[in-house]
């Protein structure tokens, strides 16, 4: 880069900078221009920074009946033929009998976090207490040990998205009777757990569990319901921290100029997250707009079974507010809003009075509803801050962010994977930087491909590509994998190395080619540059003891 076109951005960031700071409410996004909003910021990320990596039971464990696991929904919804090609998450993975091949990945990727969900019918087959499976939580036991012993933090999600199917079968979410299910569980992980694990997630993207699990049916249970909900689950563990990860889109005004739109958009935050944040974060209530909006349409439409929600007491509310730790947020995608009459029509539009659609200049995925708009990811980050953060100081931890792939072409040299990260771990940067938002965390999904719900095997969101043909499931690292790993050595982007990386200095020829990759798990480049393959399996694998001191003061040298 010439030293005029550096001055250039540092004027451009410098600006956006001192308009932030000196802004007692927002950066006011919508005056930049769009090479303004898209520049890259070539910093680094505040040290201690935590670097994640994550994984769903459900996508990637299989062994879906082993050691007297009970069936989940996801798996009742598998059997069913309900999933693409008739794909299952029997075998998945087979992450239930490779721990150690796992955690070798998360080692040659650098990351300092793992984030990972718990199979509630792995360790409760039925759901209850009773039903408890000591084979079950060694194997999660086992898991957590190895972490910690490679320097890498459990970061353990309770709840994402495989209810018991006993559980099921009595209503699952819709029975109140589940409140106590679930904190038994809980309280077992933690008690069991809580000793080595200091962050937990209660639940991950509840929005995605109501919405697809409970409204259009596209999720298991597949159900078609319209209701109220039965309030909230709080938890709380000694010598750690609890929070919760909430999904949402960033929703852009159309035309920033109609106050109709701006209001719109706001409406669509309103129901994606404000439904559960503003609870949580701001006054143990719903936000008045949600509450006023689905009042006003069970007025208009008197004879539709319309949406409803709870009202809590004043000892709920009190019980509610402040209850989490930090805030997690999973995010994947921006949607482009203006102001709509939804008339009767069920669901979040119909109810909210808008219309979402994308920008045809996004780039595309494989998922019909992902779009490539990494500064929606800066923008929603600020407004979590501005709207929830301002009274409760908690932290904000991105626990979900990625995009998949079609299973088809060569899924190895996953260059447009490697845009996305960057673009989108650079706006939180920015949001880190030049806007003053806690961002304490950021983990990409995900750790490999897996088991992607209604998709099946056909979309692949991870940095590891698996061969869910071979019955041992190896796993092989994409060009993705490389490039994150460098993201992370140097904690962001402070060095050009990775703005100019070169896709052919990381091809996998650098991975050993005399064992099969079932058997040699994946590593960084500069892993496979200092060592052989057999020195390295005896100083990760047999040693008592990993010293990533050690390891970390041989790769600088």
């Amino acid at each position: 880069m010439g030293a005029g076109r550096a001055r250039s951005l540092w004027t451009c960031f410098s600006s956006m900078l001192s308009l932030c700071l000196d802004s007692s409410d927002s950066c006011n996004f919508a005056t930049m221009t769009s090479s303004e909003r898209d520049a890259f910021l070539h910093e680094s990320f505040p040290v201690n920074f935590q670097w994640a990596t994550s994984s769903v039971t459900f996508k990637v464990e299989g062994g879906w009946l082993e050691d007297g696991k009970g069936e989940t929904i996801w798996d009742r919804f598998g059997h069913e033929n309900k999933v693409f090609d008739n794909q299952t998450a029997d075998l998945a993975c087979d992450s239930y009998n490779k721990v150690d091949y796992d955690v070798y990945l998360l080692r040659g990727l650098n990351v300092n976090t793992y984030q990972f969900s718990i199979s509630w019918a792995r360790i409760f087959p039925t759901g209850y207490r009773g039903s408890q499976s000591e084979k079950g939580a060694l194997y999660y036991d086992k898991l957590i040990n190895a972490l910690i012993e490679s320097g890498i933090e459990p970061l353990i999600t309770l709840y994402h998205w495989d209810l018991p199917q006993a559980l099921q079968d009595y209503g699952g979410w819709t029975n109140a009777s589940i409140i106590e299910a679930f904190k038994d569980y809980a309280d077992f992980c933690f008690s069991r757990f809580g000793d080595r694990v200091k962050t937990w997630n209660t639940f991950n993207s509840p929005w995605v569990v109501s919405h697809a699990g409970y409204g259009t049916g596209d999720h298991p249970p597949g159900c078609l319901l319209s209701g109220e909900s039965n309030g909230m689950i709080i938890m709380k563990t000694q010598g750690g921290k609890v929070g919760i990860a909430l999904n949402s889109d960033w929703a852009e005004p159309l035309d920033s100029s109609r106050a109709e739109d701006i209001a719109a958009a706001d409406r669509y935050l309103q129901f994606m997250l404000g439904w559960f944040a503003h609870p949580i974060f701001v006054d143990g209530d719903y936000p008045a707009i949600l509450k006023t909006q689905i009042e006003q349409k069970r007025k208009e439409c008197p004879h539709s079974e319309g949406a409803r929600l709870p009202v809590f007491t004043p000892q709920e509310s009190k019980r509610i507010q402040g209850t989490a730790d930090f805030f997690g947020l999973t995010h994947y995608t921006s949607r482009m809003v203006n102001s709509s009459n939804g008339g009767c029509t069920p669901g979040p539009e119909g109810v909210g009075n808008f219309y979402s659609d994308i920008d045809p200049s996004w780039s595309s995925t494989a998922s019909d509803w992902i779009f490539s708009a990494p500064w929606g990811l800066r923008r929603l980050l600020h407004y979590i801050s501005t709207e929830y953060l301002k009274t409760t100081k908690v932290p904000i931890y991105i626990t979900g962010n990625g995009m998949p792939t079609d299973y088809s072409g060569d899924t190895l040299n996953d260059t447009h994977r490697i845009e996305y990260m960057k673009s989108y771990i650079n706006e939180a940067l920015k949001a880190i930087l030049l806007d003053g938002v806690d961002v304490q965390l950021f983990t990409v999904q995900s750790l490999m491909d897996g088991f992607e719900g209604q998709q099946g095997y056909s979309q692949r969101f991870g940095l590891h590509h698996v061969n869910f043909e071979d019955a041992d499931r190896p796993r092989t690292p994409k060009q993705s994998a490389y490039f994150y790993s460098q993201v992370i050595k140097q904690n962001g982007f402070g060095s050009h190395k990775v703005d100019v990386y070169k896709m052919p200095e990381m091809q996998l020829a650098h991975r050993a080619t005399s064992l099969p990759p079932s058997e040699v798990p994946s590593k960084s480049k500069i892993v496979w540059e200092k060592f052989s393959h057999h020195c390295l399996f005896q100083l990760l694998s047999l040693s008592g003891h990993f010293n990533k001191y050690r390891l970390t003061r041989v790769l600088d040298t």
